[in-house]
């Protein structure tokens, strides 16, 4: 079928569509459902509960989209249903990979797009409620995991690293099959989100997905074209990046977000990094790096070891709202206690308050392993591992030999679904990408080059944090998302906030 004309976006002119892409007959019996929406009870752990507007259902999707009459998942959504006139359904992700989705029904509370618009959430096969869930490790393993202590890259501690990591791929599979560990990843998500489009009752996807989220985006995007209503991406990964050439980038994000930090605590008489700006990196080794050989003290009995207390620093580090608490938890440190940042490495890994996890890690680790290529050469593992360190140098802990361990994914038991590639995507309406300029994970080059790949409209924000949209950090932002989002207004060019 040939492209379609449309009034292009906000300028007036006008831009081929691809067409709608046909559903393939061996998968209507999915893409004709009806969601059973019921009360939320039962899809949220005790206190992380929604909003009372909020409803839940379960879906059904394959395991295996080639194989649709064998084995089934069930997804589990959320929608707070439009408070006036709908569009439509805008569908939400807040990245991960592994983050239940189901609580994003609350972004946009207050704005016009509660008002048009069911917000629905949802948790991505493998994750949270949906079913089956990834799961590696009881919460006793998860606790004994984090509290051990570090090696060093020696030969012998990289064997033992690496056994470790075989162990943890071999309780994945005890624990989740193989089946299902192969198909969690970014090519089967994009099918399920269409899915859930029809089922939802909309032509065309609506979507806003934050970092990993922006990944689901670009892919569906590239998959679905003639699919896409109106989408924004916020914190973007670039699809063209290999892991390794990313984890640098993120690396060197970090060290910037550590900077500004530091800048900012070394104007306060009372910053636990000092008042000089050229000695803050080796003041803070100076806390953190005996928590090596020797735990800090937490009133919870765990305490505080080393890789936990890095864990909380980062966490920190994504937004410069969590700058104050990092102040607290480092001077708490210097005073040899480590209850904030075994707080925030709990937050980070999905530690609930009565012990349990959620499954964010295990399912990270299985998305993120089936989603890229593999490193299997330790020459290269040793290489990465320096110019880390090189890259963020408040993360070296100056114990680097030029080797290092293979990681997990070297070693994962089903092999990877998806590949590095730029996308070229013809017949796509106007999308949004919206980029940080001090943002640590996914740092604001990437959306650049997105938003290139996409022919996409690039929003700026000129800021320390990981996303912005519709989090009270840049009305500038919100207003031009919520009219594109409604209207399909396209941004103003070069927009700046």
């Amino acid at each position: 079928m040939a492209a379609v004309w449309v009034t292009g976006c906000g300028d007036g002119s006008p831009e081929p569509v691809a067409p709608p892409a046909p559903v393939p007959a061996e998968l209507s019996r999915f893409y004709s459902q009806v969601p059973a929406w019921e009360s939320c009870t039962g899809y949220t752990a005790p206190g992380e509960g929604l909003p009372p507007a909020a409803q839940c259902a379960r879906i059904e999707v394959p395991v295996d989209y080639a194989a649709p009459d064998g084995p089934t998942a069930q997804l589990a959504l959320s929608r707070v249903p439009a408070s006036g006139p709908k569009i439509g359904s805008l569908l939400l992700n807040p990245g991960g990979p592994g983050m239940s989705g189901l609580s994003t029904v609350t972004v946009g509370g207050g704005t016009e797009l509660a008002e048009r618009f069911d917000r629905v959430g949802f948790d991505p096969r493998g994750v949270g409620a949906s079913t089956p869930a990834v799961t590696c490790l009881t919460p006793q393993e998860a606790d004994a995991e984090r509290a051990e202590q570090p090696v060093p890259n020696t030969p012998e501690g990289i064997a033992a690293d690496e056994a470790e990591n075989r162990e943890y791929s071999d309780r994945c599979v005890a624990r989740s099959g193989a089946d299902l560990l192969a198909h969690v990843g970014t090519r089967e998500v994009v099918q399920d989100m269409d899915v859930i489009r029809a089922v939802l009752g909309d032509p065309k996807l609506t979507y806003l997905g934050y970092s990993y989220g922006t990944r689901l985006g670009a892919a569906y995007a590239e998959k679905y074209p003639g699919n896409v209503r109106a989408m924004v991406l916020d914190g973007a990964i670039d699809p063209a990046q290999d892991p390794v050439a990313e984890s640098l980038r993120q690396a060197a994000g970090f060290q910037r977000a550590f900077d500004a930090y530091a800048a900012d605590c070394v104007q306060s008489p009372d910053c636990p990094l000092g008042d000089d700006p050229a000695r803050v990196v080796p003041r803070f080794r100076e806390l953190v790096d005996p928590l090596w050989d020797t735990p800090a003290a937490t009133t919870d009995p765990r305490g505080l070891g080393y890789e936990d207390a890095v864990t909380g620093v980062q966490q920190t580090l994504y937004s410069a709202d969590f700058w104050p608490v990092l102040t607290v938890a480092l001077t708490e440190l210097g005073e040899g206690r480590g209850d904030t940042l075994l707080q925030l490495a709990d937050m980070y890994n999905g530690r609930r308050d009565d012990g349990t996890y959620s499954n964010l890690s295990d399912a990270f680790n299985a998305i993120r392993c089936v989603d890229d290529p593999r490193v299997t050469d330790p020459a290269v593992a040793g290489r990465q591992d320096t110019e880390y360190r090189a890259a963020a140098p408040f993360l070296d802990d100056g114990r680097g030999t030029g080797a290092a361990p293979l990681e997990l994914c070297a070693g994962w038991p089903v092999p990877n679904t998806s590949q590095p590639h730029e996308i070229s995507v013809e017949g796509l309406p106007t999308v949004v990408v919206v980029s940080t300029t001090g943002d640590p994970a996914t740092p604001y080059q990437a959306g650049v080059d997105l938003a290139d790949q996409l022919g996409a409209a690039l929003i700026t924000h000129v800021g320390d944090s990981h996303t912005v949209v519709l989090n009270g950090g840049a009305t500038c932002v919100d207003d031009a998302v919520i009219s594109y989002l409604v209207d399909l207004e396209r941004p103003a060019e070069g927009l700046r906030c």
